[in-house]
């Protein structure tokens, strides 16, 4: 037989009312003792759960590495009106960034920021996001971020017209 160690418990007076009321005297520290048992059984074991976390993520990389290679092995093809720019936003600002590349074809950071009525640093930190989104799961990025001028704009962030959807 197992040994045993005595605990203590504060609970509500509510609670140790029905307690009183549903189980007999004899039988409260037994009740108990299963109730925690039963508990402890449904409740996974944290290192398991680190455990999975690690694998999903040590998959999630490799899958993001494969779809990489067969992307620039030319496997993994992309075709026009495939990929919808709006796929990878998150929120309404995200949508209004993409909203406004496809309407301007293209935009600086500053310019995205004054539209949408925000500093510049959160658009560009979305942007990024965006950029990152895109290419873990495509392989390549939908917006990308060209420093020289192009369309008579300098470091300005363009929608890859490659991956973009016919609309």
């Amino acid at each position: 037989m197992d040994k045993y160690t005595t605990i203590s418990a504060k609970l509500p007076k509510d609670v140790f009312r029905e307690l009183t009321l549903r189980i007999p005297e004899g039988e409260r520290s037994n009740f108990i003792r299963d109730a925690i048992i039963e508990k402890l059984e449904k409740t996974p074991r944290p290192d398991k759960i680190l455990e999975l976390e690690q694998k999903i993520g040590k998959l999630e990389t490799e899958l993001s590495d494969i779809k990489r290679f067969l992307t620039e092995l030319e496997v993994l093809t992309f075709e026009k009106g495939k990929v919808n720019p709006h796929t990878f936003c998150i929120d309404e600002v995200d949508h209004k960034i993409v909203d406004y590349l496809l309407s301007y074809n293209g935009a600086t950071t500053p310019e995205l920021a004054q539209h949408l009525k925000t500093n510049r640093w959160q658009m560009l930190n979305r942007l990024r996001r965006i950029q990152k989104r895109s290419k873990s799961q495509l392989g390549k990025s939908i917006i990308e971020y060209y420093a020289g001028e192009r369309s008579g704009k300098k470091k300005a962030w363009w929608i890859n017209q490659e991956l973009k959807e016919e609309t």
